[in-house]
């Protein structure tokens, strides 16, 4: 069996990347607290974006909103709230994203991004 000629890119990393080159700004990658964790946070055009990143390997393919479960979202905002607290204000404009990266064998990596998911 050959091996796979596709890097082994973590799906936060192509996505961080994917969002700064497209003129986005990370903010926080990876941010903890007691409750949880926030993959990646961004920045567009003065809209702080909390992004809920999925990797699939292949089909079935979901819908972003069936990606992430009603608790999921709930979590992400929880912990939106905590992040926001901790950062100095005003903070006018938030959404929901959900990335996902199609990792299928022998291609390239692709990202897909879901602006306003939930």
């Amino acid at each position: 069996m050959k091996p796979d000629p596709t890097p082994k890119i973590p799906a936060d990393e192509l996505v961080a990347q994917y969002l700064t080159d497209a003129g986005m700004e990370i903010l926080a990658r990876n941010w903890r607290c007691t409750y949880g964790e926030i993959s990646l946070i961004a920045e567009d055009a003065g809209t702080t974006m909390f992004v809920y990143i999925r990797a699939r390997t292949g089909p079935p393919f979901q819908a972003p909103a069936e990606a992430v479960s009603f608790a999921k979202q709930q979590r992400l905002r929880r912990l939106s709230l905590l992040w926001l607290a901790e950062q100095p204000g005003p903070w006018w404009r938030v959404r929901f994203d959900v990335a996902v990266v199609i990792l299928a064998p022998g291609c390239e990596p692709e990202v897909q991004h879901f602006r306003s998911a939930f």
